[in-house]
């Protein structure tokens, strides 16, 4: 059998047209393009004659990168990590809350130090507070046609099709109709200011796939706050100077020859439906947060919060821990996140469920039922914030435990004005 030629690392030469610096600690030279003529890519042509000492600075943007100090300030002008220009739809901290209610008690300590009875008054005011909540929600798992010949593909793994089964298609493949891709922390996100939306008055359907924590409420406020609200108090803009959109002024029309002012309203609606699958409530936080009302009319408030998001993870860690005993494999550390929950199913431990951390007197099975207790809390009081702005909304199984453990799917639709919540 012939020998395979030589890579050009163990004859002791860079490839063709790469850098010609060796990485000691990597063991192999650079794989960055040096220049035509150059021996040398720019991060390491300090080190080559012919660059005559040209210093090389750290860049003040980015350390983990250098620029010629003669070249620095149009480095600057050009670099990657430079402050890009904000889009008008950026507005800083918009869909975040009111600052002034994001102070929780200094002394708050972790699950794992609290004495044995303030935990217990903990889970009493959090048993209360649950009292005639349904805890047992509608199976609503469906699946899309345009998905069937991915999910009987032979070729797709068990992650693959693990995914296929929470979400329909993800790839926008229509042509000729508008499509944009915002990059930006929905945080800061004003609805209102993105042209196509504000232009052509199209109604928005908000739908996410695990929005961590916080994220869900700052999406719901960027929804029904931030574009749902204004759009019933009126455009930033006199309504003689908007374009309008035809097809939408044909429905009004028709509307209000149907049944008058009431039909007219209910005709165009700024946010059509919203769909989140809900996780990781332990990343929830009190400032961010859309339900503090239903929290405080249940007699809780920032410190009971704190702890409940803390426990909801509870409601996951157990189900890998009974996995992991049942299989026979011990645990070790690697087995645990910092996170407490996960995305995919199998159940992290979380910073509250360290072994030896917990009163003995929570079996593996009661922390579960008080950490869903906890989950149901916090979306109760999300569902809440949507009825009292017109929207129904519920909770409901969207996927097998099998599938994902973070399985709860929050909806919401327009609701007629006579069935709104006060």
């Amino acid at each position: 059998m012939a020998a395979s030629a030589p890579t050009p690392h163990a004859t002791g030469f860079p490839a063709e047209g790469r850098c010609g610096y060796y990485v000691a600690k990597k063991k192999r030279f650079c794989r960055m393009v040096a220049a035509a003529g150059r021996r040398f890519c720019g991060e390491h042509a300090g080190a080559a004659e012919e660059e005559n000492d040209r210093k090389r600075i750290l860049c003040p943007l980015d350390p983990k990168h250098t620029v010629y100090e003669d070249q620095l300030a149009k480095h600057l002008k050009k670099c990657n990590s430079r402050e890009k220009p904000k889009p008008d739809f950026f507005i800083q901290d918009i869909n975040a809350g009111l600052k002034d209610e994001t102070e929780i008690p200094e002394q708050l300590v972790p699950i794992s130090s609290l004495p044995e009875e303030q935990l217990d008054i903990l889970i009493k005011k959090l048993k209360k507070a649950s009292e005639g909540l349904n805890s047992t929600l509608k199976d609503q798992i469906m699946s899309h046609p345009a998905l069937h010949d991915a999910l009987n593909d032979p070729n797709n793994g068990d992650s693959a099709t693990k995914h296929l089964k929470q979400q329909v298609d993800g790839k926008h493949r229509k042509k000729n109709s508008v499509f944009q891709r915002l990059q930006i922390d929905i945080q800061h996100l004003c609805l209102n200011r993105i042209p196509v939306l504000s232009r052509e008055r199209l109604p928005v359907v908000g739908i996410g796939k695990h929005l961590c924590g916080a994220a869900t409420d700052l999406a719901l406020r960027c929804l029904v706050e931030t574009y749902g609200a204004s759009r019933e108090e009126g455009s930033e803009e006199p309504s003689a100077k908007r374009i309008k959109n035809e097809k939408a002024d044909r429905d009004i029309d028709a509307a209000a020859e149907a049944g008058g002012e009431r039909n007219v309203a209910e005709a165009w609606t700024p946010v059509a439906g919203i769909v989140v699958a809900l996780c990781c409530h332990h990343r929830c936080d009190w400032r961010h947060y859309v339900g503090k009302d239903y929290f405080r009319a249940q007699g809780l408030g920032a410190q009971e919060f704190h702890y409940f998001q803390r426990m909801s993870s509870w409601a996951t860690c157990g189900m890998r821990t009974a996995a992991v005993e049942a299989s026979g494999v011990p645990r070790t550390r690697d087995d645990e996140s910092e996170d407490g929950e996960e995305h995919d199913g199998g159940g992290h431990g979380g910073p509250e469920d360290r072994a030896g951390t917990l009163p003995g007197f929570l079996p593996a099975e009661e922390k579960e039922r008080l950490g869903r207790l906890c989950k149901l809390l916090i979306d109760q009081g999300r569902l809440q914030y949507l009825r009292r702005r017109g929207f129904r909304a519920a909770l409901q199984r969207y996927t097998d435990p099998g599938v994902s453990l973070e399985n709860v799917l929050l909806t919401a639709l327009p609701a007629p004005s006579a069935d709104t919540t006060a």
